[in-house]
């Protein structure tokens, strides 16, 4: 069996990724299986790591597999994103998760090590992935979703949390995005936000805010977007607007079944090249992390990652024929 590069966060859901990582460590030893890890010391350390990975392999394939949150494969996921030959594995060690969750990986650390060692190069999925261009940054890349406003906002303070660092000590680390979301309903302030989506102009007065994704999860469990398949070739873009208070509560407790879509303030559309424009800037992330702010402007592209998933097709089945990103 080929080597694997491990891209592991000692830090991920406050420190217990060390635990995991030992276990994944003793499971390694004892399938003898060859493996090489690196640890990451600050943010943007594993995107650092992996694009130094993926360069020295000099068109040679290789899996590299991250070891921690959502974040941290967000990271990898940048690193990689440009080079062809590398898949990327995932073994969950955040609080959030939703990128396992979406493609069936398994949570508990051993089984997902389980799940790379047996698919290994033989069962990738290649799966699109969008590129973010804006003022702040040259570009970003998510394998799950971005947004702007809102969830942009309660994303941003739920990573800065104090109590995020206490549930973790328990599992309950997810739970600090729900109660970041009711603190932040009281006092965010909507704005108005142009969105166009392949050359078709959307105006909003009042906008919450505006997430695009590639797959259904995002929030550590909410299913923002359920028709979203991670293989189709288009995004998926919600904009919520025009909305109290109040009901937006109701819109996020029915967002975890999926039920939002009932709701008429609730828009949602497809496509391959969107953007997003305000009178202000407005915040932004990307796969959960604050990335700056708007004009942004976003692509899809086209089965660009190759991952070991738990599914053995992650979502669509026709065969598409782009393979970059425009």
């Amino acid at each position: 069996m080929k080597k694997i590069y491990f891209i592991v966060n000692p830090n991920a859901k406050n420190g217990s990724c060390r635990e995991i990582w030992r276990n994944i460590e003793i499971e390694l030893e004892n399938l003898d299986i060859p493996y090489l890890a690196f640890f990451t010391e600050y943010p943007g350390h594993a995107q650092e790591l992996a694009e130094s990975i993926a360069r020295k392999a000099d068109r040679t394939p290789e899996l590299i597999c991250a070891v921690g949150g959502d974040g941290t494969l967000h990271e990898v996921v940048n690193g990689v994103a440009s080079y062809s030959n590398i898949t990327v594995g995932f073994i969950p060690g955040g609080s959030g998760n939703d990128f396992s969750r979406g493609f069936e990986i398994p949570q508990k650390a051993v089984h997902a090590l389980r799940l790379i060692v047996d698919k290994n190069y033989g069962h990738t999925s290649e799966i699109d992935i969008g590129k973010i261009q804006h003022k702040e940054l040259p570009e970003t890349y998510f394998m799950n979703n971005m947004g702007v406003g809102f969830d942009a906002a309660v994303a941003k303070d739920s990573n800065e949390s104090r109590m995020k660092q206490l549930l973790n000590r328990f599992s309950l680390g997810r739970l600090v995005y729900v109660y970041i979301l009711v603190k932040k309903l009281l006092t965010f302030r909507t704005v108005p936000i142009e969105v166009t989506v392949d050359g078709k102009v959307y105006k909003y007065s009042n906008a919450w805010f505006v997430t695009v994704s590639n797959q259904p999860y995002y929030g550590g469990g909410m299913k923002i977007a359920p028709a979203a398949l991670p293989d189709d070739g288009i995004l998926d873009i919600t904009v919520v607007h025009q909305i109290s208070r109040m009901k937006l509560l109701l819109v996020f407790i029915s967002v975890f079944w999926g039920k939002h879509t009932r709701y008429k303030e609730v828009e949602q559309f497809t496509g391959k090249s969107i953007t997003i424009e305000s009178t202000g800037e407005v915040l932004a992330h990307a796969d959960g992390e604050a990335i700056g702010h708007t004009p942004l402007k976003i692509q899809a592209c086209p089965k660009a990652l190759k991952i070991l998933s738990g599914k053995n097709n992650p979502g669509h089945t026709e065969e598409l024929k782009m393979n970059d990103c425009h």
